[in-house]
């Protein structure tokens, strides 16, 4: 019999128990080392469960083999070595192993090919390297979830000797594994997750995976994939999440689109062409990324039918066209990012009809699960991320606070016309970036109804009239950019939030003047010229534009010049006398030119 060894704050009533079949310790901050005497006293231990705590040191294993545990978890602890080599043989009856999120490093130990019932394996997050041991490949052939995600792992991924036919989820993502994705994987005929991103996986997407019909995820982003994605991809009537961004894929069926599809993410590639009825199917989907990529055409209006639609990024591509008036169709939608394109007319004044509302809810975060035992085999899937640019960077978006996330970037690209006043009741936006095109008139009043706003851009275009002072009531806002238009008269000056931005929100209006500016008011707006108290309510209005005054001053001398001629006409002796000192003045001008021009001399 065994005690308690080394300091820990193990309870000890532990070290008396002998016919313990399960023991659950998570959450509690237990420190110390590895509890190996809870093995030794009870040999009948089927569950050991100890994530979330404070425990250190190498992963410590019994004196004598224990035959009957079925489930270790010594998750997020601080174990730090390397895995036990013998560990196959101490514990072969495992089926759940669960290390990860602690330090342990070296290579995987050769031995866990032994585990003959081993079903769920996480070794993520942790500092292991070298490859995938083949033994383990050939001889866990129960396993059913594979994680080994955010290591140091090279190499190929899988040799030819590949027996894990039962494989329902594989997650090396965040590795170095390197080489094309191994045929091997085409036995796997069950997969429902496949998880490769951040990695050099190179070559050709394999047209084998069109074939498996149960795959759900397909996460393979920031790679070096290249070529097209396979037709025969669309026969995967139950994919949710295709994400391939960053790699160098060329070109997308026009075929594909399940209508199971909910996440596609095919950003930063080389997707040349117009999108044709790619995904006009997809009646389910949340997310379509295709933003940094070469599409061009416009965009279809069959967008209209996605009527679960939130987040659409198509910016940095060659999108002509106008703004489907379709997308008012669309009232779930949060994130539309058009920026960077070629896209002309008007701003629809209807979009985003669902941030109009006060009491809008948002829907939490959205994960994919494996229809397995959920207490055999831990909760699978990735988080949604989503790329969206605000106060000037690009973020990455990601669960609860990508949920809470909306706003519009129509920037760079050539929209004309007047800013919508109804953009003014999308209470719940964030994010207003409307820069670099070429919209008129006025800003609406409206936009002080924007209360949840941290970032509204409008510089670069030909807006005009005075700034809202109404727009001091915007509390949250971190950016604030008006630069390069042909705004007039004050700023809205150093007052409340407005207090913490500079002269850059303002420059390139050569009519505004006030504080954070160098020009001061004072030499505008004389003594004389400023509006008594009767008339501040209406100073918007009685204030000159400068717009205003050229079309005044045109029409004001085509009536002065009509009137002429028509004077002249109706009157004969007013016209013969109007020609004769016309006849005079040229006359005597002729005279006066030739009587001073300089005489030529011949030689």
């Amino acid at each position: 019999m065994s005690g308690c060894k080394g300091s820990c704050t193990f309870p000890k009533f532990l070290c008396l128990q002998h016919d313990l079949q399960a023991v659950d310790l998570s959450d509690n901050n237990f420190t110390g080392v590895f509890p190996d005497w809870l093995l030794e006293n009870n040999t009948q231990l089927l569950h050991l469960v100890l994530l979330n705590n404070s425990l250190t040191g190498p992963l410590l294993l019994p004196i004598h083999s224990h035959l009957n545990l079925i489930t270790l978890d010594i998750s997020i602890n601080f174990f730090n070595g390397h895995i036990p080599a013998e560990v196959g043989a101490y514990l072969p009856g495992l089926r759940i192993l669960n290390m990860s999120k602690n330090a342990l490093e070296g290579n995987i130990p050769s031995s866990i090919g032994d585990m003959k019932s081993l079903g769920s394996l996480d070794l993520s997050n942790n500092h292991l390297s070298g490859e995938i041991p083949e033994h383990l490949a050939e001889g866990c052939f129960s396993l059913r979830l594979l994680v080994l995600s955010n290591n140091s792992f090279q190499g190929q991924i899988f040799s030819a000797n590949f027996n894990l036919k039962n494989l329902l989820s594989l997650q090396l993502d965040g590795n170095n594994f390197s080489g094309k994705i191994p045929d091997s994987l085409s036995n796997t005929s069950f997969i429902i997750g496949l998880y490769l991103s951040d990695n050099q996986l190179s070559g050709m997407i394999p047209s084998w995976l069109g074939n498996m019909s149960s795959l759900r995820d397909i996460i393979m982003p920031n790679n070096q994939l290249e070529g097209p994605i396979p037709l025969e991809f669309c026969h995967l009537k139950y994919l949710q999440v295709l994400n391939l961004a960053g790699n160098s894929i060329s070109d997308i069926p026009s075929c594909f689109g399940p209508s199971s599809l909910k996440q596609v993410h095919l950003s930063r590639n080389r997707i040349r062409g117009e999108l044709q009825d790619s995904f006009r199917n997809s009646s389910s989907l949340v997310t379509l990324d295709l933003g940094y990529n070469r599409i061009n055409g416009s965009i279809p209006n069959w967008i209209g039918r996605l009527f679960n639609l939130t987040y659409l990024i198509l910016n940095n591509n060659n999108l002509q066209g106008r703004v489907p008036i379709q997308l008012c169709q669309l009232d779930q939608l949060r994130l539309i990012d058009l920026s960077h394109n070629n896209i002309f007319g008007h701003i629809p004044p209807c979009l985003m009809t669902k941030l109009r509302d006060r009491d809008f809810h948002v829907p939490p975060s959205s994960y994919y699960e494996l229809g397995i035992n959920q207490t055999a085999y831990p909760l699978m899937g990735k988080e949604e991320i989503v790329e969206f640019r605000t106060k000037t960077i690009s973020y990455f978006y990601r669960g609860k606070i990508l949920t809470k996330m909306s706003g519009i970037d129509l920037s760079c690209n050539k929209l004309i016309g007047v800013i919508p006043p109804q953009i003014g009741n999308l209470v719940m936006i964030h994010t207003l970036n409307l820069s670099h095109n070429n919209l008129t008139e006025s800003i609406p009043s409206r936009f002080s109804n924007l209360k949840q706003i941290e970032s509204l851009d409008l510089s670069y275009n030909n807006l005009s009239g005075i700034i809202p002072p109404q727009l001091v009531e915007l509390s949250f806002l971190a950016v604030f950019n008006m630069a390069y238009n042909n705004l007039s008269r004050r700023t809205l000056g150093l007052v409340a939030q407005f207090s913490t931005f500079n002269a850059s929100s303002y420059v390139g209006n050569p009519l505004l003047c006030g504080l954070p500016l160098p020009k001061s008011c004072d030499a505008i707006e004389s003594p004389m010229l400023l509006p008594t108290n009767s008339s501040d309510i209406g100073e918007e209005n009685d204030f000159m534009d400068i717009n205003i005054f050229y079309i005044s001053f045109t029409v004001s001398y085509a009536i002065v010049l009509l009137t002429i001629v028509a004077v002249l006409f109706i009157n004969p002796c007013w016209r013969r006398t109007w020609f004769y000192i016309v006849e005079t003045w040229m006359t005597s001008f002729y005279y006066f030119i030739v009587d001073h021009l300089p005489k030529c001399h011949c030689i």
